[in-house]
């Protein structure tokens, strides 16, 4: 438990190094733990897959698509948990920097009430949409859809707002102080995700039933995370993290206040999941013969979840240092500040040019991990390939994108969120799909590198001109 006086000294006082690595280690770790269990969930599928069960009618490729096309829908959960829970961070940094518990606390409340509304939403959107849904994706691939339906039913439809809830808790926690509590909540969920998901694909269930059994290990899961959350937070009675209902918590600009600042981090992640799902539907659809469209989906679905692990540094970076940024610049330690984002920008990059030299130099090898059919390991090893070009770039976008939810520069980081998915890389992908043909969708999938490297200019130049203009203050 961290009183307000240790807050204050971690956020004020601590040296930046130490105070950037107190609280962006823990959601570093959560992060990269997230990822670990999209791979186990990758791999174990692909362990099933290898059953004669599959091999036999030729449902291999069509086991893990069906798994893989089902991310972007399940990561639109992490979206509207963005929405309230980044802007409600921020929020509850800068009242807290300003001396304005009182502030704090509503804006923890709108973020809780508003996430769960959304969530409610969203899940019964899904159930109305399934089978569209899943036909669009799969380019009507009925084997694909079926296995598709199955997972989204459990992890979207009947655990989505448990799961929804532990992410939206993890940036409010972060919002106070409590860093490592916050990761270890996504932690438990993700740690045990992978111990659940061989015991129920190969002990609890038959082997027949895999989508089903990996769906229910990842809900159960996270499950678990949100009691964690839920525990802390009765037991700790210093928070100031305040979940209980009350009209106040619309007034005085907070709704505003949080929807604005959330709102980048939101679509960020809308846009990316929305761009995966089109990526998806035109992979399916690239060949006329239903083997080829399997492979290079099970390729594309795989490619996608290793090249995550590149993205987990600049993600819990970012996360991390976003309450140390709002707090400290609304404080007017504009230089301490400066120094955060500097340091914690170089840690990313670092970070992300080791992955690019991983991923292009080992595509192959890694795609064998997840993968058991020469065709999609090939489509996988190449599509990789391409997506990691992007990671150093994407890596310095992440952190301005950031820097500026932190400041409460909303329209700033939504025009970067925008840039770096939806505006650039959506159009693209239909203009390049047929141009470059040595790999079937391969051009569509160069329009994730090109979106990152021009999201990544136009982020450098906001950011010098936002230290320009405030040059004066910082002397």
């Amino acid at each position: 438990m961290i009183d307000n006086a240790r807050k204050k000294y971690i956020f004020e006082e601590m040296p930046v190094l130490k105070s950037i690595f107190r609280c962006a280690i823990p959601s570093i770790c959560s992060q990269i733990i997230l990822v670990i269990y999209n791979l186990a969930d990758t791999f174990f599928i692909g362990l099933a897959a290898k059953d004669p069960f599959y091999t036999s009618q030729g449902l291999s490729n069509a086991l893990i698509g069906g798994v893989s096309i089902c991310m972007p829908i399940f990561m639109l959960i992490s979206a509207i948990a963005n929405l309230f829970g980044v802007g409600g961070a921020s929020l509850i940094a800068r009242s807290l920097g300003k001396g304005d518990t009182e502030r704090a606390k509503r804006a923890s409340r709108f973020a809780f009430y508003g996430a769960l509304i959304s969530f409610f939403i969203y899940c019964l959107l899904m159930l109305a949409l399934i089978y569209p849904l899943t036909n669009f994706l799969s380019g009507n691939d009925g084997a694909v859809a079926q296995y598709a339906r199955i997972y989204i039913l459990i992890t979207v439809v009947a655990f989505g707002i448990p799961t929804g809830l532990a992410t939206l808790f993890s940036h409010l926690f972060r919002a106070e102080g409590l860093a490592l509590q916050a990761s270890i909540g996504i932690m438990i969920g993700g740690l045990l995700n992978v111990a659940l998901d061989p015991l129920f694909m190969f002990v609890f269930f038959d082997i027949k039933d895999a989508a089903l059994a990996a769906a229910l290990a990842t809900g159960v899961s996270n499950v678990c995370g949100l009691l964690f959350f839920i525990v802390y937070r009765l037991k700790n009675k210093q928070s100031l993290l305040s979940f209980k209902f009350s009209k106040s918590m619309c007034h005085d600009g907070i709704p505003s206040e949080v929807l604005i600042v959330g709102l980048p981090a939101c679509l960020m992640t809308f846009c990316e999941n929305v761009s995966y799902l089109l990526l998806d539907s035109i992979i399916a659809n690239v060949s006329t013969e239903v083997a080829v469209n399997q492979a290079a989906l099970a390729g594309v679905g795989a490619a996608k979840k290793i090249n995550m692990f590149a993205h987990s540094v600049a993600r819990g970076m970012t996360q991390g240092v976003l309450p140390l940024i709002g707090y400290n610049k609304t404080a007017g330690k504009r230089i301490r500040m400066k120094k955060i984002v500097d340091y914690s920008m170089l840690i990313t990059l670092g970070f992300a040019i080791v992955c690019l030299i991983l991923n292009t130099t080992l595509a192959e090898p890694l795609s064998m991990i997840f993968l058991n059919e020469s065709d999609a390991i090939y489509y996988s090893k190449e599509y990789l390939i391409v997506f990691a070009i992007g990671a150093p770039f994407s890596a310095i976008a992440y952190s301005i994108i950031s820097f500026f939810q932190a400041v409460g520069h909303g329209k700033r980081s939504l025009l970067l969120a925008l840039l770096r998915k939806g505006i650039v890389d959506i159009p693209l992908m239909f203009i390049l799909v047929n141009s470059i043909n040595y790999v079937i969708g391969i051009g569509a999938v160069w329009a994730t590198p090109i979106a990152d490297i021009v999201c990544c200019l136009v982020a450098l130049i906001l950011f010098w001109a936002y230290l320009k203009k405030h040059a004066q203050v910082d002397k």
